[in-house]
């Protein structure tokens, strides 16, 4: 084994024709016992007992989130105000001009509150670089 396609003692060599490689003992023994510390490194890393204590409120968080909770929360609310305002407005005998205004305003939120609805699901994953 002293030929000279192997390099000086203490560096790597071998044949790569035949996939062989030579080098040390203590080296391969010393980069066996590095591969099982960074193996172990990863177990504990990976341990069920090491978990975030914060965890619990980062998972409500996305769930808030992804249920979209206040979003529809807000447009039930609207709804239930769009229908009493309606209600009171065909009640009126005789509508005056700043009767009708509000009502005006009132009907025209809708499309801004669904518009505002509509869009969150899909700007949010782009923003979050999800989608």
């Amino acid at each position: 084994m002293s030929d000279d396609n192997y390099g000086p003692s203490g560096r790597f060599g071998g044949d790569m024709d035949r996939n062989e490689v030579e080098m040390d003992l203590n080296k391969f023994m010393a980069m066996i016992q590095e591969i099982s510390q960074l193996k172990d490194k990863i177990r504990e890393l990976e341990d069920v007992s090491n978990v975030n204590p914060h965890q619990k409120w980062i998972h409500l968080a996305q769930a808030v989130d992804s249920w979209r909770i206040f979003p529809r929360a807000f447009l039930s609310i609207y709804m239930i105000l769009l229908y009493y305002t309606v209600m009171w407005f065909m009640d009126l005998p005789e509508p005056s001009f700043e009767q009708s205004g509000l009502i005006s305003i009132v009907v025209g939120a809708g499309a801004a509150w669904f518009g505002l609805y509509a869009g969150t699901s899909n700007s949010s994953k782009k923003f979050k670089g999800e989608g």
